[in-house]
């Protein structure tokens, strides 16, 4: 059953779970915040009649892996299995073994962590091919049948938990604690999932092309791409150059540009996320670290 999938992936999906748990018993529920999605339903359940949250996580999800499995495809569904379970499981644990961590005093505090660990451990998860199921699977149905798109699914289905959290056992202050902790765990899942890399992308346009080329190439050590271009008011066809370095070569970088044409056309754009020799492989195709 489990033939294709990667252990490495399995291994952080197993951590991204513990991480989020560990955040959202410690943080969420100790300090009664909400959050959106399947995991404020949880919360909801847990508040109003104590319902474990961690057998409501697989009672909810169920259904739904049922329903959604086609649209997943087969490594997706197992990697969304595992990741559904070891939630629940780690849940349980944490639930079990609390650490009190009193922040009731400082809730922005709390709410910072609460987003951060959900926004860590749910990062992780999406990065090494899985989900938790719930929301994720919904906002697919609804793409399919009804061309919505999933981030407007999703972000309708927390709006309206949340506000359900609010009818039930949020106040109007941790309600809005809320609000600031899923936008930070949104952020921080962006930031998990894109890479911590911090790089330029450099568009060059010049008339002395290949000197550039080469000075980088040697003095910098970094590979250039050489695109077609054609300029729309010249109507001319031009060669743009491509390279990717990283934050502390910017400058260098310009001043070989600067120093060989002064009057050179660059553009740089930010770089999340950078696969290949370089980077993450050697010369010999192996990889770095």
């Amino acid at each position: 059953m489990l033939k294709g999938l990667q252990i490495k992936n399995i291994f952080f999906i197993l951590i991204g779970a513990a991480i989020y748990s560990f955040g959202f018993v410690h943080f969420n529920i100790q300090n009664e915040l909400g959050e959106g999605g399947f995991a404020g339903i949880t919360l909801i359940l847990f508040f109003l009649f104590n319902w474990d949250p961690a057998l409501m996580n697989l009672l909810l999800n169920i259904p739904l892996f049922f329903i959604g499995w086609k649209l997943l495809g087969r490594k997706v569904f197992l990697y969304t299995i595992i990741g559904t379970v070891a939630v629940s499981v780690f849940l349980k644990l944490f639930l079990v073994y609390e650490i009190q961590i009193n922040l009731h005093e400082d809730l922005f505090l709390a709410t910072l962590f609460a987003g951060v660990f959900v926004g860590v451990g749910l990062g992780i998860i999406f990065r090494y091919g899985g989900t938790t199921g719930g929301v994720d699977i919904i906002a697919r149905l609804v793409q399919k049948y009804s061309g919505w798109s999933m981030g407007k699914t999703m972000f309708l289905f927390d709006a309206f938990v949340i506000l359900l959290s609010r009818l039930t056992f949020l106040d109007n202050r941790t309600m809005m604690y809320t609000l600031v902790a899923v936008f930070v765990g949104a952020r921080v899942i962006d930031f998990v999932q894109e890479g911590a890399y911090s790089g330029r992308g450099a568009l060059i346009i010049s008339n002395h092309q290949e000197e550039i080329a080469s000075r980088i190439a040697v003095e910098m050590d970094r590979g250039i791409t050489i695109l077609r271009g054609y300029g729309h008011f010249t109507k001319e066809e031009r060669e743009v150059l491509y390279c990717v370095v990283a934050k502390n070569e910017i400058v260098r970088m310009k001043n070989i540009i600067n120093s060989v044409d002064p009057h050179a056309f660059v553009s740089l754009i930010e770089v999340h996320d950078v696969m290949g020799e370089g980077f993450t492989l050697d010369e010999q195709k192996q990889p770095i670290g």
